[in-house]
């Protein structure tokens, strides 16, 4: 089962929030606290959206997906931004994670956006793979560079 998260999921989105960043060896970088997905998610001004994947049998969330939206110039439109999309591994295999791609990929036709997009780790193999017999296909032509901590910061200091 796939649903649009409620107020309610924040703790179980936060705790898988942590797993997910376990499972990709940075533990340490998940920093977000319930407070902040709630404000992020559900306050005035949202900033993210998220789906939950329910396991159909119990009702347990067992995945989620958090995304937002993003403009191509060149398309003229919107799009989506998947930041995460994890399904613990005991119920991988199950259909879920598919399924949360496949209501994001119905929302983008349903409103008119053009792209669905997001970021896999290179030694992600299995989750490569997946995607990728989805019909998927890596930009390889792109490489993501982010500022983040001092560098940011410095920058930042830089524009006043």
């Amino acid at each position: 089962m796939i649903r649009p998260a409620t107020p309610a999921d924040v703790p179980a989105i936060h705790t898988l929030i942590r797993e997910l960043a376990d499972y990709e060896k940075a533990l340490e970088e998940a920093q977000a606290s319930e407070e902040q997905l709630h404000t992020a998610l559900f306050g005035d001004h949202p900033a993210a959206y998220a789906h939950i994947a329910a396991d159909d049998a119990t009702g347990e969330t067992v995945g989620y997906a958090i995304w937002f939206l993003n403009f191509s110039t060149w398309r003229g439109v919107h799009g989506i931004y998947l930041e995460d999309l994890y399904v613990r591994p005991t119920a991988r295999g199950a259909g879920h994670g598919k399924a949360l791609l496949a209501e994001l990929a119905r929302l983008c036709v349903e409103r008119g956006y053009q792209r669905l997009e997001w970021s896999v780790l290179n030694w992600n193999a299995p989750s490569i793979a997946f995607y990728e017999a989805l019909g998927a296909r890596p930009q390889n032509e792109w490489t993501v560079y982010r500022l983040t901590d001092e560098a940011l910061t410095e920058l930042g200091a830089a524009g006043r």
